[in-house]
């Protein structure tokens, strides 16, 4: 991305033009009256007398009832029945039109901007053009019959809700009667037209698609709330509150056209889920869930265990049925079905797809007879203290706060309080929300172990915490609970529901329930023995889910506060995001801080998001929706070849995540906090997604490595915020402890421990480009050629993990076919079979050659090895009469046809004399050297007579003489290696054409050996050239058994590389070239456990930005990659912020699915 200045335009021209013509149309609920281009006057009269049908209609059936010609109920039907025929006709007329054009409405749930674009040649005013363009119709024939009908009921209910009798008897005034009516009729209008003739796009967008025509439906609910509150108030005796609400919401009825064009009010999916969420964490003591099914099932569950405490009819029973309840359905549920499938290995192979090692047998990973014993013991233990407490000290009488059977148990809440507090205090980097460094906290992180050893003391304190939060703690608050006087009058709604939510809060969420129980204990002290009228009717369990409502609404307030600012002082002070406009937005918001500060109000009220337009200081109320922010499954993202870092670290990041959580370095965890790692060139973003007893959920986005000029300019920024945290001196000053990027949407919080790849880039300038280095690397070449040709018949299994490998495999889809050099010049000779696809070991996938256009996979594929010992080898030569021949090879040892070779590698089309001249080249020393290691290897304790029989046959020797000569002659190796780019190729496998290649290529093992040989050798000129030269003929021969067995030589490309990193192989090394600089790389992975850097991010400001985005692209489709809103902001993180976003807003590399993860 070329990062631009603070001005470029929020629009461009032509996305200005598209939005002015779009809002009108939304504020109107669907007429377009803004075009672009020329129309008959009859297309807008069209649309402006159905615009004023149901006034009409309604208009009607008023007037009848003023002139008491109709009863309120009979006019009101007169009126919907009108509307139903209106509508009828229009849905009749719509398919007629797009029978006769020939089209079918699109199904698709996306709005097609080309066409709302496109010039539209009108002939009469009925025409089928002018009526699709009018009215484009429905997509399921289900959908026209219930809008038709629903567009009758609501024009009949809209014209009974706005009767002038009725609105004068609210107000008592007419003239205040005759304004409400007038633009109660035009709110009506909106929502019918939208309704039946055509759905105009909304600001509030959720999903990017409506695929089942869901939007037209939005503004008609929010009518039928009304019109049903309204039917309350007639219907009862004279109830003062909703008397007082239908006043109120005849008034805020006018408004609604306002509130639906700036999307405030959600649509009916984001409405549902929210209301849901919102229920069941408030209302019945849960927690966000990770899904939307899940979140269905858990509200369903959780509303019968309320409505079941209602009409039980004992105290007692109630007592037990919610502590059991509550408890059971705290836990992770989600674990049950791993138990019934017994899938012990479920976890790893199925959500983190990874080969990391996870600790599975350690305790809370898996539900098993472990866990099963301890929640069992737990549950067992709450019911009988809940029961026994209840039986016997429920009914005590006493004034007296001490002697009072809650007195003890208060006293014990407050302490219990003040200690986790304290002891979660210090285990991160920073205390009092963030603004002062913890002094305790380990300084200077110059290796693991020593930040391990460091840490060893908080640990303990941890261990301390953990007992206290999540064993001691819950038996006190069910203690508290057990006792308490308001379980005596249970049988009310408001008793029920608030007893519930306080038994299921103790498990769910100890911390919380815990702060929240002690503000309720404070109350009780400060008042004393006084009974505070309001206050004390309501009862424990409603006051704890009061205070717990208006404590997240407080802490939202404080977050989405700490964001106005940032996004106003940032606006002046960074001159980088300084516009034109920036002076008189912060007048304007200076002016009328009131009303900013009642914006922010009203959005942590609704718990919605605090929208700045364009990220700029011009603050809206998002509508409401989950803590989750998208209506999509968790994990969507845009893979890429760097995702597989992401993936592989993820299942570490977890354990390492669940120790922190558990030990609160990290804070208070809730659902909806977003969490920051970094480590190297790698982003991590974390989000809690759920909650409960002992577990935890979350999900693990990856960000891109290629870094942007805006990405990298916040990477630098988080990398400052980090540093200041971590890399302190041991001594501090004031000013020094404290946090100078406190406005930062960053606050670091620990440093985890996480086995992750170091990435290491060397220039190779002086090692690939050395004559001494280029005449070795011929000498090592046949060197690790002879030690994989014997290691081959030796032990062949230690290829055989390669063996379900496919170079048709594409990680990140489907790529053309490619041919090869040696292929289009094998199969241009006569008679040449084509080679068979099979699987294939490192190095055999197709890539784009830097030399000639086409691919460059003269690897072939190749079948396991080991499989064809014993059995005559096949070649598709040119000569057929060589198969014929099977001599059988007279070794003067026995023990030596374990190291013989298939018969056609004997093959090779290349004259005696010429592998005589180059018979010098063959290292014999290292030949009977390799050759004893493996015969003991092969024989065990094998005798010295033995192994020195070995080393002198003539006839083992001769064979792999030819063999090794004959592949050094096949890749063009016979002379010393001129240049670099040619050793680049041979790395990459784009052989040259050579006399022997087209037998090397028939022979998919040996051209995989070769290939492999090669490599290594390069290695070992990378290895030399650093460490220095090997010394001794041992030290060569283990460091081939550790290429082997550790490392994996190949490209990043290969799909190879992505398995070994799955895998988790120790070592990685790939040969790049970079065309921009002409420079060869070498680059070096290496697994080793470091420390990744985590703080915690402003959930207010991600649901803000991540709201702005969800406005920008769906509704003003501004997609410009150059954007505004896209460019980095040091402050606020808006660059990685928008990475973050689910697909397709967002781009992630890499997004886990929901990872449950105990933190007991």
């Amino acid at each position: 991305m070329v990062r631009m200045g603070p001005d470029v335009p929020l629009l461009n021209e032509y996305k200005q033009e598209f939005f002015w013509k779009r809002f009108p149309q939304t504020v109107l609920g669907g007429p377009r009256f803004k075009l672009g281009y020329c129309a008959p006057p009859y297309v807008y009269v069209n649309q402006a007398v159905l615009f004023l049908t149901p006034w009409l209609f309604g208009g009607v059936g008023t007037l009848l009832c003023q002139l008491q010609l109709l009863q309120e109920l009979y006019a009101a039907v007169l009126s919907g029945t009108l509307m139903f025929a209106a509508a009828a006709g229009v849905q009749a007329l719509a398919l007629y039109a797009a029978r006769r054009s020939g089209t079918v409405v699109e199904r698709l749930g996306a709005p097609n901007i080309l066409i709302d674009e496109e010039e539209v040649e009108f002939t009469h005013c009925v025409s089928p053009e002018t009526v699709r363009f009018i009215a484009p119709g429905k997509r399921f024939g289900l959908n026209v019959v219930l809008h038709t009908v629903l567009a009758g009921v609501l024009c009949g209910l809209g014209t009974w809700y706005v009767f002038l009798g009725r609105l004068t008897a609210l107000y008592g005034s007419t003239g205040v009667s005759l304004i409400v009516f007038v633009l109660s009729w035009v709110t009506l209008c909106i929502a019918e037209y939208s309704l039946i003739v055509n759905t105009a796009a909304e600001t509030a967008t959720f999903q990017a698609q409506d695929t089942y025509e869901i939007t037209p439906l939005t503004r008609p609910l929010y009518i039928f709330i009304f019109i049903a509150l309204d039917l309350a108030d007639r219907f009862s005796h004279a109830v003062p509150e909703l008397q007082l609400a239908s006043q109120t919401l005849h008034v805020v009825f006018v408004f609604l056209p306002l509130l639906w064009a700036l999307g405030v009010l959600p649509p009916l999916d984001a409405l549902l889920l929210w209301g849901m969420e919102q229920a069941l964490v408030f209302g019945l003591g849960g927690s966000p869930m990770s899904s939307n099914i899940r979140l269905l099932l858990m509200f369903a569950v959780s509303f019968g265990v309320a409505v079941c405490n209602y009409f039980i009819p004992s105290t007692l029973g109630v007592v037990l049925f919610s502590t059991s309840a509550g408890f059971l359905l705290s836990l992770d549920l989600s674990q049950v079905d791993t138990l019934c499938r017994r899938q012990r290995i479920a976890f790893r192979d199925h959500r983190f797809h990874s080969g990391a090692p996870l600790p599975l047998t350690s305790f809370g990973w898996n539900l098993g007879c472990r866990e099963l014993l301890l929640y069992l013991s737990l549950l067992v233990v709450a019911m009988a203290e809940a029961g026994l407490l209840h039986y016997f000290l429920g009914s005590a009488q006493s004034q007296d706060l001490v002697t009072r059977p809650q007195g003890p148990v208060k006293y014990l809440l407050l302490i219990l309080f003040s200690l986790c507090w304290a002891l979660r205090e210090v285990q991160g980097a920073y205390v009092v929300g963030g603004m002062f460094l913890n002094p305790l906290y380990p300084k200077g992180m110059s290796n693991v172990q020593s930040f391990k050893q460091k840490n060893r003391g908080l640990h303990i304190a941890a261990a301390i915490r953990r007992v206290l939060l999540y064993l001691v703690s819950p038996f006190a608050m069910i203690a508290f609970l057990s006792m308490d006087k308001s379980l005596r009058s249970l049988h009310s709604v408001s008793i029920s529901v608030g007893l519930t939510r306080a038994f299921r809060g103790v498990w769910q969420s100890s911390e919380d329930a815990l702060l929240q129980m002690v503000v309720v204990v404070l109350v009780q002290l400060a008042a004393g023995n006084k009974t505070l009228p309001g206050w004390d009717t309501l009862g424990t369990g409603v006051q704890l889910l009061l205070v717990g409502l208006l404590m997240d609404r407080l802490s939202q307030f404080l977050a989405k506060l700490k964001f106005t600012l940032t996004v106003l002082v940032t606006s002046w002070t960074e001159k980088k995001q300084r516009r034109q406009s920036a002076g008189t937005l912060l007048a304007l918001n200076a002016s009328l801080w009131p009303l900013v500060l009642a914006v922010v109000m009203l959005s942590a009220l609704l718990s919605a998001p605090l929208l700045p337009l364009f990220t700029l200081p011009i603050f809206l109320v998002g509508f409401p929706r989950p803590q989750r922010s998208w209506p999509g499954p968790v994990g969507t993202a845009c893979p890429c070849p760097d995702s597989v870092f992401y993936q592989q670290m993820s299942g570490s990041l977890a354990s390492a995540l669940r120790t922190a959580f558990a030990s609160g370095s990290l804070g208070s965890v809730a659902p909806g906090s977003h969490f920051l790692g970094r480590f190297q060139d790698r982003m991590v973003w974390i989000m809690i997604l759920e909650r409960g007893y002992g577990y935890c959920t979350v999900n693990i986005k990856g960000l891109e490595l290629q870094e942007t000029s805006c990405h990298t300019v916040e990477a630098r920024r988080v990398d400052e915020v980090f540093e200041a945290a971590f890399e302190r001196p041991e001594r501090l000053g004031f000013t020094q402890g404290f946090n100078l990027h406190w406005g930062n949407a960053l606050t670091p919080c620990a440093a985890l421990a996480v086995r992750v790849y170091s990435d290491a880039r060397n220039v190779l300038s002086g090692i690939i480009d050395s004559h001494d280095n280029l005449r070795k690397l011929q000498e090592d070449f046949m060197k690790a050629l002879i030690w994989l040709l014997l290691r081959f018949r030796q032990d062949s299994s230690s290829l055989t993990s390669f063996g379900d490998w496919s170079d048709e495999d594409d990680l990140f889809g489907p790529q053309p076919a490619r041919r090869t050099v040696a292929l289009v010049t094998a199969e241009a000779q006569p008679g040449h079979s084509a080679l068979q696809i099979g699987a294939s070991l490192p190095g055999s996938v197709e890539m784009d050659s830097l030399f000639e256009n086409m691919a460059l996979s003269a690897l072939q594929p190749l079948q396991p090895l080991g499989l064809g010992i014993g059995m005559p080898a096949v070649d598709k030569g040119r000569n057929p009469e060589v198969l014929r021949e099977s001599p059988r090879l007279n070794f003067s040892c026995p023990e030596s046809e374990v190291f013989n070779l298939p018969l056609g590698w004997r093959t090779a089309p290349l004259l005696p004399s010429r592998l005589l001249l180059l018979r010098s080249l063959f290292p014999e020393e290292w030949f009977r050297f390799s050759l004893g290691r493996f015969g003991l290897a092969v024989q065990g304790e094998t005798s010295e007579d033995m192994t020195k029989a070995l080393k002198e046959d003539e006839v083992l020797k001769e064979l792999h003489v030819k063999i090794a000569l004959s592949c050094l002659i096949s890749v063009g190796a016979e002379s010393a290696f001129t240049s670099p780019s040619y050793i680049y190729r041979l790395y990459c496998g784009d052989v040259p054409w050579t006399e022997g290649l087209d037998w090397l290529s028939s022979s998919k093992e040996l051209y995989q050996l070769t290939l492999q040989a090669f490599r290594f050798s390069f290695k070992l000129l990378f290895d030399q050239a650093s460490l220095g030269p090997m010394e001794s003929p041992e030290e060569l021969f283990s460091t081939l058994e550790e290429y082997e067995r550790d490392w994996y030589i190949g490209l990043v490309t290969e799909k190879g590389w992505h398995d070994s990193v799955l895998q988790e192989k120790p070592f990685l090394f790939s040969l790049g070239h970079d065309l921009t600089m002409g420079t060869y790389t070498g680059r070096v992975l290496s697994l080793q456990e470091q420390l990744v850097q985590v703080g915690r991010l402003n959930g207010e400001g991600v649901r803000g930005q991540w709201a702005n985005l969800s406005w920008e692209l769906l509704y003003a489709t501004n997609d410009d990659e150059e954007r505004y809103s896209i460019q980095a902001h040091p402050f606020m993180l808006r660059n990685l912020t928008v990475q973050a976003a689910d697909p397709p807003l967002g781009y992630p590399i890499y997004s886990s699915a929901p990872l449950h993860f105990p933190c007991l």
